[in-house]
C-alpha cells in the first residue's frame, strides 16, 4: 500500500502531463485516434540488452577478434607479477601506491624500493586487456553504431519532424508511435542498458563516471520522453549522438591495428562532426528548440524543466570530451599522428601521451598505412 503510494505521488499527472491530460488520455487502447506509448514497453530493453551482450560476444570471439588476427594484432598479454602475498593485499587495498608507501612496504618486506615498484608495475600491467580484446570491443561499438544511425536516418527520413523540428511539439501529446519508431526506441535503450551492465567489466576508460552519467541520463531521458510520448524529439537527439560516434570508435579500432594514417583522416573526420553534432546542431537546434521553441507551441509542465536540465547535463558532457578531443587535435598537430583519443583507457593514457562514448592504443613506430 505504502509502495502503490509513492508511485502514485512520484507519477503525479500534473508533473508529468500537460495541463488537462490525464494518463487515461494517453493510454493505448483500440478506441484511441492514434496510437500511444506504452510505459510498459520500458521492460522490453533489459531482456534485449542481454541478447545484444550476447550477440557482442559472439562477434567478438568468432567475426572481430579473427579479423583483428588477421590484421596482425597479437592476443599477447603483459608479464605477470611474482606471487607476493603482502603486496598483493595492498595491491588490492589501492592500486595507487604514493612514496612512502613503498618505503614502509620496502622495509616490511625486507626489499628495495625499485623492486617495490617494479612489482607494482608489473601487477598493475597484467590487469591491462591485450590490444586484440580493445579492437574487438571498438570494432563492435562501431558495428552497433553504424546501424542505430543508418536505421534511424533511413526511418526519420519521411517524419515531418526531421525537416520541421516544430512537429515535436505541435499536437503535443496526441502524436502517434509507428512501429519503426518503437524499434528505434527499443533497441537503443538496449544499447545503453548493455554498455551500462557491461562498463564495470570493459575496458577501463580515463571518463569511466562522465561516461556512467552519461548512460543514466540517456536511459532517463529515452524513459521519460517515452512516457510522456516525448519520442519524436527523442529521436532527434539518438540521431544526432549516433553519427559521431561512428567515426570515434572506427578511428580506435584503426589504431590498435598500426593503420596510423587511415586513424588520423577518420579522427580529424570524428572532431569535425563531433563540433558539428555536439556542439553546434545539438545546443543550438535541439536544446534551443526545446527552451523557446516548446513553450510557443504547446503547454509547459513540471517535468519539462527535467528534460531540459537532462538534455544540459548531456551538453556539459560534451563540454568536457570536446576539451579532451581537442588536447588530442593539439598533440596530434605537434607530433604528425594521433597519439591518444579522448575517451581513452587509463592503460593507454601511460603508455601514449580517450575515451567516452569512448580509446587510442599506444604509439607504435612500425606502422602500417591504410
Amino acid at each position: 500500500m505504502m509502495w502503490r503510494s509513492v508511485l502514485d505521488t512520484f507519477w503525479d499527472e500534473r508533473i508529468w502531463l500537460p495541463p488537462n491530460t490525464s494518463w487515461e488520455d494517453l493510454a493505448p487502447g483500440p478506441d484511441k485516434a492514434v496510437v500511444y506509448n506504452d510505459y510498459r514497453h520500458l521492460f522490453y530493453p533489459l531482456p534485449l540488452a542481454l541478447v545484444l551482450l550476447l550477440l557482442r560476444r559472439v562477434l567478438e570471439t568468432y567475426w572481430f577478434a579473427p579479423f583483428g588476427k588477421s590484421l596482425g594484432i597479437k592476443n599477447t598479454r603483459p608479464k605477470k607479477a611474482p606471487s607476493n602475498p603482502k603486496l598483493e593485499n595492498a595491491y588490492l587495498t589501492s592500486s595507487k601506491i604514493k612514496h612512502k608507501q613503498i618505503c614502509a612496504l620496502a622495509k616490511q618486506l625486507d626489499m628495495t624500493e625499485r623492486q617495490v615498484e617494479r612489482w607494482w608495475r608489473l601487477r598493475k600491467s597484467q590487469d591491462k586487456p591485450s590490444t586484440l580484446v580493445k579492437f574487438s570491443e571498438n570494432m563492435w561499438r562501431t558495428t552497433f553504431y553504424l546501424y542505430n544511425f543508418s536505421y534511424g536516418l533511413f526511418i526519420l527520413w519521411d517524419k515531418e519532424w526531421l525537416w520541421d523540428i516544430d512537429q515535436c511539439y505541435i499536437g503535443y501529446p496526441h502524436q502517434g508511435v509507428t512501429d519503426d519508431v518503437w524499434w528505434y526506441y527499443m533497441i537503443s535503450a538496449s544499447f545503453y542498458w548493455a554498455l551500462t551492465m557491461s562498463q564495470f567489466t570493459d575496458v577501463r576508460r580515463k571518463d569511466f563516471w562522465q561516461m556512467f552519467v552519461h548512460h543514466i541520463a540517456t536511459i532517463a531521458l529515452l524513459s521519460f520522453s517515452w512516457v510522456c510520448n516525448l519520442h519524436r524529439i527523442g529521436t532527434l537527439v539518438l540521431l544526432l549522438h549516433d553519427c559521431a560516434d561512428v567515426f570515434l570508435d572506427s578511428a580506435k579500432a584503426a589504431k590498435y591495428a598500426n593503420y596510423q594514417r587511415f586513424c588520423d583522416v577518420v579522427f580529424a573526420l570524428f572532431a569535425i562532426v563531433w563540433i558539428i553534432t555536439r556542439l553546434g546542431f545539438y545546443p543550438f537546434y535541439i536544446i534551443w528548440s526545446t527552451w523557446f521553441r516548446a513553450p510557443m507551441l504547446g503547454p509547459i509542465f513540471p517535468a519539462y524543466y527535467l528534460f531540459n536540465g537532462l538534455l544540459c547535463l548531456l551538453l556539459l558532457l560534451h563540454l568536457v570530451w570536446t576539451w579532451l578531443i581537442l588536447q588530442v587535435a593539439y598533440k596530434s598537430i605537434g607530433s604528425g599522428q594521433m597519439d591518444g583519443d579522448i575517451r581513452s583507457s587509463s592503460s593507454e593514457i601511460s603508455d601514449s601521451s580517450h575515451q567516452s562514448n569512448h580509446s587510442t592504443p599506444r604509439h607504435v613506430n612500425n606502422k602500417k598505412e591504410a
